[in-house]
C-alpha cells in the first residue's frame, strides 16, 4: 500500500483524499459518522469533512440536533470514508471535541448565505409537521436578518474527531484486501501493523 509507512497516518489520507477528488463523482469529503446515545444505540449518517490536519478532522452541525447531543454526551465518534471510484476505504475512531468559536465563526462566514439562514430555520432531528412549516421559518429568518450579516447560531458549531485508530482498507484481488491500521495512545507516537482482511 503506497505510502503506509509513513509515520503519520494524516498524511496517507490527505494523500488518498486528492485523489478521491480527482475520481469521485460526487463529494469525496462524504463520510459517515457513527455516535452513540446513553443507550448505547448506534446512529449512523452521512456528513462533509471540512477540515483534516494533524489535530483531526472536523465537520459542522446543530449541536441541538441527535448527533449533536450525543457527541456532547459520549465525546467519541467513529467516521468512514468510502471511495467507490479508487476501491478504498479509511475508518476512523476516536475521541471529539467542539472547535473553538473563533474557528466555528470563520467557516460559517464562508457559507453561502441561504445555507446561513438554513442553519438559524432548521430545528435539526425535531418533528417537522409538514414542509411549509420550514419554509415559513426560512422566511422568517431571512426578513430578521435582510440584507445584512448573517451570524452563526449558539446551536451551530463543528466538532473535531481526534483520531486514536485509522485503518486504510485497499480493495485487492480474491478478496485478498490490504489493511493497514495505525493506533496511538493519548499523548504517544502512531504505531502502524497490517490486519487479515
Amino acid at each position: 500500500m503506497a505510502g503506509a509507512d509513513q509515520d503519520d497516518p494524516t498524511d496517507l489520507f490527505q494523500s488518498w483524499l486528492n485523489e478521491a477528488h480527482d475520481t469521485e463523482p460526487n463529494d469525496p469529503t462524504a463520510m459517515t459518522l457513527a455516535t452513540v446515545d446513553a443507550g448505547g444505540l448506534p446512529s449512523a449518517r452521512m456528513v462533509l469533512l471540512k477540515g483534516a490536519d494533524a489535530r483531526g478532522f472536523v465537520f459542522y452541525t446543530n449541536t441541538e440536533s441527535q448527533k449533536g447531543i450525543e457527541l456532547d454526551a459520549t465525546r467519541q465518534a467513529a467516521l468512514v470514508f468510502h471511495w467507490k471510484s479508487l476501491r478504498r476505504q479509511v475508518r476512523i475512531v476516536g475521541s471529539t471535541e467542539r472547535v473553538d468559536d473563533a474557528e466555528a465563526d470563520a467557516y460559517f462566514a464562508s457559507r453561502a448565505r441561504g445555507s446561513k439562514i438554513g442553519a438559524w430555520a432548521s430545528d435539526q432531528s425535531r418533528p417537522l409537521e409538514g414542509r411549509f412549516e420550514l419554509e415559513k421559518r426560512v422566511a422568517r429568518f431571512a426578513a430578521k436578518f435582510g440584507t445584512g450579516n448573517v451570524p452563526r447560531p449558539p446551536h451551530w458549531t463543528g466538532y473535531r474527531v481526534v483520531p486514536r485508530e485509522m485503518e486504510f482498507w485497499q480493495d485487492k484481488p480474491f478478496r485478498l484486501h490490504e489493511r493497514v491500521v495505525y493506533r496511538r495512545k493519548e499523548g504517544g507516537p502512531w504505531e502502524t501493523g497490517r490486519i487479515f482482511p
